[in-house]
């Protein structure tokens, strides 16, 4: 279903990393890092190719937003999977970001926005 698509999985708690992680290899797709902060996160960014993302809101160093802008302005689709919502500074840009409340099912939301961009 993922087609061999490299994902990037961006999430500080390592055991929902590591389920992801597998959802993402069950359905085809290819993990190119799990990276816990947006340091390491934007540092991905700068060094592979990532067609998608799959990433928490919070994480230790800050919230999401440098990562998801960085994606909003590459038109990379990416899920947002949380449990407090949408960061206030992405609040401008929410029409163009898709939101999974925890613990909802990121894969299903990040498959239909992969499909439709083909």
């Amino acid at each position: 279903m993922l087609d061999r698509l490299p994902i990037l999985i961006v999430e500080d708690e390592p055991m929902l990393a590591m389920l992801l992680a597998e959802e993402v290899e069950s359905l085809d797709g290819v993990v190119v890092a799990t990276p816990d902060t947006v340091a390491s996160a934007l540092a991905v960014l700068d060094t592979q190719i990532v067609a998608a993302a799959i990433m928490d809101a919070n994480l230790v160093d800050r919230n999401i937003t440098p990562v998801a802008l960085r994606l909003l302005d590459a038109a990379i689709p990416f899920v947002i999977y949380t449990g407090t919502g949408l960061p206030p500074e992405l609040s401008p840009r929410a029409g163009e970001i898709s939101v999974v409340m925890k613990p909802g099912r990121p894969m299903a939301t990040l498959v239909a926005l992969i499909e439709s961009r083909r």
